[in-house]
């Protein structure tokens, strides 16, 4: 390294550190020569250090090492050096104090030249400020200044500063924006909310806003809403209406046009939602009423089982009875057109009454004295058809033999023949052969003997 290089950066870090502690040179003993002693010269000459008047082999015998690179810290820690250096004989202390002058005479156009004229500006507020700082990160923290991840810096921290350079410093404000019902957290370094809308790129003509555009926003941020103008269609009474609208629900837009909804009228969209752009609303006409109706409840049954009844055999011990129930309905009508019924509430008349029945359980026997050879197959077909459940027109009648409900009940059946099994018809026919005959068969009895 040269001795003007050295010089140049031995000035740097003696300002550097003399902007915080002073410390004075030491003072020469007499035999040293006076700085007033070397001649005048011109001011470009300074750049070169002055010869110093000391024997050669003392020069030789006690070098004096460049300072190193390394900007201010480089220069405190050889200051500090120089400092602890022990006092030597006359000689020696003559040589390092014949180039502190040479440092000085020499570094007075380093110190100039290292001085740098920057403007700085913070959340838009312009300085102009001298510093000795190599770069932007220097700079700031010569200043004080903390830069966050939302916050801008213009140039990054790593570049280089030269006289007449521009820093700018904005810090990020938080802003709780509600954008058409959309809520988020967004990071701006504009200071007004009109620079805030135009950096987050928000449409803001005809927009409302909760605050006003020129309202500041400090560091601590602001809650901001923001509605847009949207294009909303409305149908209402046979008329189709287009309006550009910020307002926050479809109620506030069909009032903004005028319309009015009255008693039970309503809109195909949740009145109280938000309107979107290019959303299109039909107002709904409802007109209601009441209306009471009684209605049957139907009964249950209950099946017991019966061991005296043959099986297969049911028998109504107690009849069900309907029940009653009054319901209320509401009847509308949307625009014109009747709606389906809507149960609105209900009350009990009447309770129902359950149907007991009696299940047999007894085996049918299979064979009666007197009557079990005879054609009972034959019978049956030329009475009914063949048919248990044969009825005959009058509804007297009934059955695989043609019962009448008298004499069903005389030979021990319950209820009417054509709903016992078939094979209990057949059983109670041979009682009733047994007891009269073919007579009570008197077209189809003949039938029984082939």
């Amino acid at each position: 390294m040269s001795t003007s290089q050295g010089s140049h950066r031995a000035a740097r870090g003696g300002r550097r550190a003399a902007t915080r502690t002073v410390e004075a040179p030491p003072v020469p003993p007499p035999s040293a020569p006076s700085i007033h002693e070397y001649e005048t010269q011109p001011y470009a000459a300074r750049l070169a250090p002055p010869p110093v008047r000391a024997p050669e082999p003392a020069r030789a015998a006690a070098p004096v090492p460049a300072p190193a690179a390394g900007g201010r810290a480089a220069a405190r820690r050889g200051a500090r050096r120089r400092k602890a250096a022990p006092a030597g004989d006359g000689l020696r202390r003559l040589v390092p104090q014949a180039l502190v002058v040479a440092f000085l005479a020499g570094g007075t156009t380093a110190f100039v030249a290292d001085d740098k004229a920057i403007r700085l500006s913070v959340d838009g507020v312009p300085r102009t400020l001298h510093t000795f700082a190599d770069d932007v990160e220097e700079l700031l923290e010569d200043e004080g200044l903390a830069v966050g991840a939302h916050d801008l810096l213009a140039p990054g921290p790593g570049a280089a500063l030269s006289d007449g350079d521009e820093v700018v410093v904005r810090y990020g404000r938080p802003v709780r924006l509600t954008l058409d019902g959309q809520r988020r957290q967004v990071w701006t370094t504009a200071r007004t909310v009109e620079g805030a809308l135009r950096q987050l790129g928000v449409r803001a003509e005809g927009a409302y806003l909760s605050v006003s555009r020129s309202a500041p926003i400090s560091r601590h941020g602001l809650d901001l809403d923001v509605r847009t103008e949207r294009t909303v269609t409305l149908l209402a009474d046979g008329r189709e209406r287009t309006v550009r609208t910020n307002a926050a629900t479809v109620r506030e837009v069909v009032e903004g046009a005028g319309i009015t909804l009255s008693g039970q009228d309503t809109t195909s969209v949740p009145p109280s939602s938000f309107p979107r752009d290019g959303q299109t609303v039909t107002v709904l006409r409802i007109t209601g009423s009441r209306e009471v109706r009684e209605e049957p409840i139907r009964y249950a049954v209950e099946r017991v089982r019966d061991p005296e009844l043959f099986a297969g055999t049911e028998v109504v011990e107690r009849q069900g009875v309907q029940g009653v129930r009054r319901v209320t309905y509401a009847l509308r009508t949307v625009n014109g057109v009747r709606q389906k019924p809507r149960r609105i509430a209900e009350e009990i008349v009447r309770a129902p009454v359950a149907q007991r029945v009696k299940v047999g359980t007894k085996p049918l026997p299979h064979s009666v004295a007197g009557a079990d050879g005879l054609d009972w197959g034959a019978l049956a077909q030329c009475e009914s058809g063949g048919r248990p459940g044969a009825v005959d027109p009058s509804g007297t009648y009934g059955g695989l033999y043609q019962f009448d409900p008298g004499t069903w009940r005389a030979l021990g059946g319950s209820g009417v023949a054509q709903n016992a099994p078939a094979s209990e018809q057949t059983y109670r026919a041979k009682k009733l052969y047994v007891q009269r005959g073919a007579s009570p068969w008197p077209h189809c009895g003949r039938r029984l003997h082939g």
